[in-house]
């Protein structure tokens, strides 16, 4: 369903409440949560995407940060899109220059169109061979549709268990 049928009022696939104010995320892994600005990708760091925050995580899972409808699985198995209560939409995108490891060491275990709940699992990758061969293993996760975003709560700087610990609570326009 698209933006202008939810402006209007049409009814919402994925059942979540019309008149969405806050939504909040818990962390998409388990590791130690930092700002953007340290994502050594200027893409991310300077906010060109969007923003977000990122996870320097401690093992191989992402886990779904609130209850949403898969938007797209990349080809290459290492971002996901998401699109949470409100229309809010989320891009996970594992490790910095992954796009180059071509899904080696990604096990997807969503497809697009599915409905996640919060920390149903993602994917599952290995930890070891994205530091072997990726720039980095930090992960950002950014809200892809600032433009519906009144303001942004961040909780940088704390260690966070997948599917549990909030990392972003968004108040929508």
């Amino acid at each position: 369903m698209g933006f202008l049928n939810k402006l209007f009022g049409g009814k919402e696939e994925s059942g979540s409440t019309q008149n969405v104010s806050e939504v909040v995320l818990v962390s998409p892994m388990t590791g130690d949560v930092v700002g953007l600005t340290e994502v050594p990708d200027p893409v991310f760091s300077q906010k060109m995407m969007g923003d977000g925050i990122a996870v320097n995580p401690s093992e191989g899972k992402v886990v779904a940060p609130a209850d949403a409808k898969v938007l797209n699985v990349f080809p290459t198995k290492h971002a996901i899109g998401l699109e949470a209560a409100g229309g809010l939409e989320i891009l996970i995108h594992v490790g910095l220059d992954t796009v180059n490891m071509k899904g080696e060491g990604f096990d997807v275990q969503v497809s697009e169109g599915d409905h996640v709940k919060k920390g149903d699992v993602l994917l599952t990758y290995s930890l070891e061979l994205v530091r072997e061969k990726a720039a980095s293993i930090i992960t950002p996760m950014i809200i892809s549709n600032s433009d519906i975003v009144q303001n942004m709560d961040k909780h940088e700087n704390v260690s966070a268990v997948a599917g549990e610990t909030p990392v972003l609570t968004v108040k929508l326009k």
